[in-house]
């Protein structure tokens, strides 16, 4: 098993951190909309990131993570540049349509601004006209506006407390630049799945066609697990193998936010036992440690 070195970190929150990858085979494959299955360990969870950018010439791929579970913490503290991740797999899903248009909007809702920003590359770089709409609870939480701004033609920022840029939601962003741009062709959103449910509903009475990237639950990414099944329209979907990115209008957002439950009693579980074992660790330590005063006696 190859071990793939983590070459740079970056913290963006207590919560939010970026960490970038060397992978040279899988930054040359990667498209926007596509993700990866990572393993921190060998006996550690699998986990899907969305790639949230990627560097053929350096070689790496990046992922921003969110630190909210059991597995995501433990990434968050053992994660530092020089160590490894023990796999990572990928690039998976389908790569994100770029249909040649010539407005488009890229929404991007808290964590989900870093993997609608390769969207909104490829978008510029096929010669659209690209208007960014990034949204967050607070000014603190801001992350990669910068990034945006260098690739759109407009960026909307919004917080929901209005720290910084249009008090609101993101789909006050979106209702502010349907109003300026009545000619938008697109829509790309990503984000929670109520955050991305308010987009489609803030489009669709403007006819704008709307792409959304889903995150169902996801065991394998093969669609042999059946778990990442998602409704759209009529039809039953696999996020891993036929998305993770569908036509926002019609999917069963109700139907991904009760499935995204289906587990929160044993994450629940499974963050408190690994809390508690890191507090005994560090116990532990504490004791081990040599008393101040003792400290010469050991030299």
């Amino acid at each position: 098993m190859c071990a793939f070195e983590i070459v740079a970190r970056e913290d963006f929150s207590p919560v939010t951190y970026l960490l970038e990858v060397r992978h040279p085979l899988m930054a040359k494959a990667a498209r926007a909309g596509q993700f990866v299955i990572v393993m921190e360990t060998e006996h550690g969870e699998r986990i899907p990131l969305t790639i949230a950018d990627f560097n053929r010439e350096r070689g790496t791929i990046t992922l921003v993570i969110q630190a909210v579970g059991k597995t995501t913490k433990e990434m968050q503290r053992n994660c530092r540049v020089g160590t490894t991740l023990y796999a990572m797999v990928g690039p998976m899903g389908v790569p994100s349509p770029v249909p040649h248009v010539k407005k488009v909007l890229v929404v991007g809702g808290g964590l989900g601004v870093a993997p609608s920003f390769p969207q909104a590359r490829a978008f510029q770089e096929a010669g659209a006209y690209v208007i960014g709409v990034i949204g967050f609870r607070t000014k603190d939480l801001v992350f990669w506006d910068d990034r945006f701004r260098a690739e759109c033609d407009e960026v909307i920022v919004c917080t929901d407390d209005g720290s910084v840029g249009v008090k609101g939601t993101v789909a006050e962003g979106i209702r502010l630049a349907i109003e300026k741009h009545p000619d938008i062709d697109e829509c790309v959103a990503i984000g929670p799945p109520i955050m991305m449910k308010g987009c489609a509903d803030a489009t669709r009475p403007h006819g704008i066609r709307t792409m959304v990237s889903l995150n169902p639950l996801m065991v394998d990414g093969t669609g042999m697990c059946g778990g990442c099944r998602v409704k759209i329209g009529d039809e039953i979907k696999f996020a891993c193998v036929d998305g993770p990115d569908f036509d926002g209008h019609k999917v069963d957002f109700d139907d991904l936010m009760a499935r995204l439950k289906r587990f929160t009693a044993e994450e629940r579980m499974a963050l408190e036992h690994w809390n508690d074992t890191c507090r005994l660790m560090k116990q532990a330590d504490a004791m081990a440690a040599p008393a101040k005063g003792d400290e010469q006696e050991l030299y």
